[in-house]
């Protein structure tokens, strides 16, 4: 048996034990009511149980596809989250009937053989296990609640980048990205309009954005073209395609109609003011001394869609550039081809997996789901000579909300040189 199938085996079992357990503790709770102990509850239970480790063992190790593997992940974890909060008071009541049970053992006259042991922890018992889903309940209710708070919750997180080879014009250059836009899902202009004050406020030389402008179709950006046309920058305003932004999610009944949404869609870009890079390049130039402004089409590693990108376009005619900066949307074309097949390229911009939404990310600390997914898929990482940046995304989609995992406006120094802390993902 490989060691792979141990480690499943292991975790199914864990997981099953913790499941048992809990389904004690609900019992326990509710002594007197007759649901809990039936056999439709029972059923329905682990039938729960077993849908929630499948699709965790699915996502882990078997590529359903990045939209359902992120489900099943979150899914998982939100009911995880409510047992590991129930769990403590499980065994809370567990020790204390242990030591009740030594006592009445120790300290039982002979006239008390006939009095029940724990006759009288039984209400006790029930009142930890009530608190016990109280706090299990409390966790997920806290995250319904902050969800839609966390949606238009923006920050600006800076980042020092060190390019050994980056030309003295451009030591100290500010850089400016932002991802994920996804107009479709905005219904509040006058809090998206407070992110891109907070990205103007910062007055960078320069800005990237690096795909998903929609959610599929180019009309979702109507309402919003006149607030991201304000995002400007001296050097220009530098943009990428993602995969929401080919039209390949929704279902064209007409012929020719998913071409001229994308072609709407690359015109919006313009009438922003955004330069556009489509497998292409631009050379930045201070002072007689330039760096490179990389841009390719959506090319995703996990992606069931065409992969658009195209690095040999986008390279061409660029080996005499110094610095080369790749936009490109998704994270794992960094992995997948840029790492082992272009070297030359410095440093890669990306967004695309959001955080998931929800997670943990503290200057020292991140966590989400979607870590199993995605290798990259937050913040700084560097491999050898290239880094890459991964921007949890401007807007949303699909999940409603945002717990822990906020919205993301990055503002880069440039800086000549090695990195002094020696930093290796």
């Amino acid at each position: 048996m490989t060691e792979q199938a141990l480690n499943i085996i292991l975790i199914i079992a864990i997981l099953l034990l913790i499941d048992l357990y809990v389904l004690h503790g609900i019992r326990g709770a509710f002594k007197k009511w007759k649901l809990p102990h039936s056999g439709d509850f029972t059923f329905f239970y682990w039938l729960v149980s077993v849908l929630l480790i499948t699709g965790l063992l699915l996502a882990v190790y078997v590529n359903l596809g990045v939209g359902p593997r992120a489900a099943a992940l979150l899914a998982f974890f939100l009911v995880f989250l409510g047992k590991i909060s129930f769990l403590p008071f499980l065994l809370i009541d567990d020790l204390r009937r242990m030591l009740v049970l030594r006592r009445n053992r120790l300290h039982r006259k002979p006239e008390d053989i006939s009095i029940p042991p724990q006759e009288h922890a039984i209400p006790r018992s029930e009142f930890l296990m009530k608190a016990g889903l109280l706090a299990g309940a409390i966790p997920l209710a806290g995250i319904k609640l902050s969800m839609p708070r966390g949606l238009y919750d923006y920050h600006v997180k800076y980042q020092t980048m060190y390019l050994p080879n980056l030309p003295r014009a451009f030591d100290g250059i500010r850089l400016g990205q932002i991802s994920d836009i996804h107009s479709g899902s905005f219904f509040n202009k006058t809090a998206v309009q407070g992110g891109v004050d907070m990205l103007m406020k910062e007055r960078a030389d320069f800005i990237f954005f690096t795909g998903d402008l929609v959610n599929g179709e180019a009309d979702e950006m109507k309402d919003y073209v006149d607030i991201f046309t304000k995002v400007k920058a001296p050097l220009g305003v530098y943009s990428s395609l993602g995969n929401h932004d080919y039209g390949d999610y929704g279902i064209w009944d007409v012929p020719g109609h998913k071409k001229k949404n994308h072609e709407q869609l690359i015109a919006t870009h313009k009438n922003m003011g955004w330069d556009l890079l489509l497998n292409e390049h631009r050379r930045l130039k201070i002072d007689g001394e330039e760096i490179g402004i990389l841009g390719v089409e959506n090319w995703g590693e996990l992606s069931i869609f065409p992969k658009y990108g195209r690095m040999d376009l986008a390279t061409k005619n660029t080996h005499d550039l110094p610095v080369k900066l790749l936009l490109s949307h998704d994270p794992s074309h960094w992995r997948g081809e840029v790492l082992p097949k272009y070297p030359q390229i410095d440093a890669m911009f990306s967004g695309h997996t959001h955080g998931m939404q929800f997670g943990v990310r503290t200057e020292h600390f991140q966590w989400s789901p979607i870590e199993y997914i995605y290798k990259e898929w937050a913040g700084h990482y560097s491999e050898g000579k290239q880094q890459l940046y991964v921007n949890v995304g401007f807007g949303f989609i699909g999940l409603q909300g945002r717990v822990g995992i906020l919205p993301e406006i990055t503002i880069f120094t440039l800086k000549a040189g090695q990195d002094p802390s020696g930093y290796r993902s």
